[in-house]
């Protein structure tokens, strides 16, 4: 496996005949499938390499290697001038793993580490919200950062004493954070908090219920219209894109996905492999609330997932669809890629928008699909809304309809 960055017989054979030349090619393996260059690859079998020798010198064996004696070879490599020290931690971590996966070494040892009492009341918290409240991963990465904000402001790195809160706090933390936050954010903060004052007085940790202490946020149900493009300006976001790459067959494909079947960056992300079904021409789609829905594969969006897993899509062992181009090669980690992805190809089509998220273009499509005569049950399906009221906010899209429907002002015109 170690012929993928060396060529030369002699390299290949000084590192074959070193202490650790039985564990070269596993550790040549791992760099190959998470995707590192050729360049990073030999800087970090290269220092592998030195770690060996420095080994035999030392008189110990394999056995010895953890995390205590690759830290003492580094010490010892830089005062000793070593050449490759720059890949040296991250290299000698992926040695263990590999040595450990074989089971040449003992498994890590457990380290119970203390946990601080803010991240403890997290964790608990966590924990309640999934087992009590079932919300999903991607719903607390909304709610916890509000709670881990009051404790952090309340109580600082001193001891939290739950029982001291009073109304006047949590009252002038709304206030002082609300005017920073959209709307619908600070919902999302009102929400959380009132969720934790029950948690907490729940369990016994306050004696007064502060939940009924957080202001309420007015935000008028469709008071607002949804922003969206046109079907031209979502053609040309797609157009943006420059297929002849790598990067440009995935974005184009994703820009796809959410142009065309409505769905959410979280949704884009979760995509495995195993929910393509190409004998049906079906998509599984992984929703709010852990539902699955299957949907028909659009012509366009067959064809350019076929390509992108053909030719773009890099060998790795993720079973995710879409993964990261530079190394190491793995699923995106959070819906903010897909957004970023959105964001770009809105700056490369010149295209000026007031949002510039993946929902844009789930707006966009709900509109579209308004304006040629689709119903409101017809759009709620497809965005696979669980609320008709939700999915209400478009009809506001249709002007002239509405137009049609508004009564004459007494003693006005037509």
């Amino acid at each position: 496996m170690i012929e993928r960055f060396f060529v030369r017989p002699r390299i290949i054979r000084r590192f074959h005949d070193g202490p650790l030349g039985e564990y070269v090619d596993g550790l040549a393996e791992r760099l190959w499938d998470r995707g590192y260059v050729r360049s990073t690859a030999r800087g970090k079998l290269l220092v592998v390499e030195e770690l060996g020798w420095w080994l035999h010198r030392q008189g110990l064996g394999v056995d010895a290697l953890d995390e205590d004696t690759t830290e003492r070879f580094l010490r010892e490599g830089r005062r000793l001038g070593f050449g490759h020290l720059a890949y040296g931690r991250v290299a000698l971590r992926d040695l263990l793993t590999v040595l450990r996966e074989i089971g040449t070494i003992p498994p890590a040892p457990a380290t119970e580490i203390e946990d601080a009492p803010i991240e403890r009341i997290e964790r608990d918290f966590k924990r309640y919200l999934i087992q009590e409240r079932r919300l999903t991963e991607s719903t607390l990465k909304n709610i916890i950062p509000s709670v881990r904000r009051l404790l952090t402001e309340r109580f600082g790195t001193g001891p939290v004493a739950l029982g001291e809160l009073t109304r006047s706090d949590v009252t002038r933390f709304v206030l002082r954070h609300v005017q920073l936050l959209s709307p619908a954010r600070a919902q999302v903060m009102v929400y959380a908090l009132r969720t934790l004052f029950r948690f907490l007085r729940l369990r016994g940790d306050i004696a007064v219920d502060l939940s009924v202490s957080v202001p309420k946020v007015a935000v008028w149900q469709l008071s607002a219209l949804p922003k969206s493009l046109g079907a031209d300006e979502v053609e040309r976001l797609l157009e943006s894109c420059d297929q002849a790459t790598v990067v440009g067959q995935r974005d184009y494909t994703i820009l796809l996905l959410l142009a065309r079947l409505g769905l959410r960056a979280g949704e884009v992300v979760a995509m495995t492999l195993d929910d393509i079904d190409w004998e049906s021409g079906r998509l599984r789609v992984r929703g709010k609330g852990n539902r699955d829905d299957w949907f028909p594969i659009p012509e366009d969006v067959g064809k350019a997932l076929a390509h992108y897993l053909r030719h773009g899509r890099p060998r790795c062992t993720t079973r995710r669809v879409f993964i990261r181009i530079r190394a190491p090669r793995r699923e995106f980690s959070s819906s903010v890629a897909i957004c970023d992805v959105v964001r770009r190809a809105l700056s490369r089509a010149h295209i000026d928008s007031p949002r510039k998220g993946a929902h844009l273009l789930r707006h966009s499509l709900a509109c579209e699909m308004l304006r040629k005569g689709a119903s409101m049950d017809e759009i709620g399906e497809v965005l696979r809304h669980q609320r008709a009221d939700t999915t209400a906010i478009y009809a506001k899209v249709d002007v002239a309809a509405l137009r049609g429907l508004a009564r004459l002002w007494p003693g006005g015109e037509a």
